[in-house]
């Protein structure tokens, strides 16, 4: 199957540059200029990555993000022309998989989307059919979980760290092998980056299991989850 990706982006020659190294590297591409443009194509073609510029005429690729992220896994590539640290944690934390600042090089970029589709081909089957613990249930295959029957509102990497975390219930996972397992060996990713998304995996299991805390941060080791 070639790869769709979907490119938002209001910029002509910056387009023009993008979609001619992903169309060299044998990918598709669909190019929207507007915000509500690219929620019109994603519903309509269900691309397998998504590469979005932050500012654009009609809001913000951070706001579609936002929302893709609430029913989707798709991954996400941000572009922004500023090199913020805000920027960067926000995309992360509302559900981006990678980051690139203006300008960059369309080759790099290009790259950039082939690793984040051989990442999610391989965390889809890396993972177990079913990882599954007396409150938990872990559907991989529908990227679903749940804790104690409540369905988790969860990111793509939220949903990674979780499975993988159970997969040894109680073993002490370090931020490298969370980093590896579910961003993939060739991420430019930090531990930050796991620390960021252990976060709001955190605070969303605490929101569906209120005063049980299941994440156990082992400090100078990894994490760790109960899962009884």
């Amino acid at each position: 199957m070639t790869p769709h990706v979907l490119l938002l982006e209001d910029d002509p020659a910056i387009a023009r540059t993008v979609v001619y190294a992903l169309q060299r590297d044998g990918m598709r591409v669909t190019h929207c200029l507007l915000v509500q443009d690219a929620r019109h194509q994603i519903s309509l073609t269900q691309p397998h990555v998504l590469v979005l510029d932050i500012g654009l005429p009609d809001g913000s690729g951070l706001d579609l993000c936002r929302s893709v992220r609430a029913s989707s896994q798709v991954p996400i590539l941000m572009l922004s022309a500023h090199d913020e640290e805000l920027d960067r944690i926000l995309g992360l934390e509302i559900g981006a998989d990678d980051y690139v600042t203006k300008p960059f090089s369309p080759r790099e970029l290009s790259a950039r989307v082939r690793a984040l589709l051989r990442r999610s081909a391989a965390t889809a089957s890396a993972l177990p059919a079913a990882a599954k613990a007396t409150v938990f249930s872990i559907d991989t295959a529908g990227q679903r979980a749940t804790l104690r029957g409540e369905l988790l509102d969860l990111t793509r990497r939220e949903f990674g760290l979780l499975a993988r975390l159970l997969e040894r219930a109680g073993h002490i996972h370090s931020r490298q092998s969370l980093l590896d397992a579910v961003w993939g060996s060739d991420s430019e990713s930090t531990d930050r980056t796991v620390d960021t998304h252990i976060k709001t995996l955190r605070a969303k299991l605490q929101h569906a299991d209120p005063g049980r805390e299941r994440i156990v941060t082992h400090r100078g080791m990894g994490y760790s989850i109960v899962a009884d």
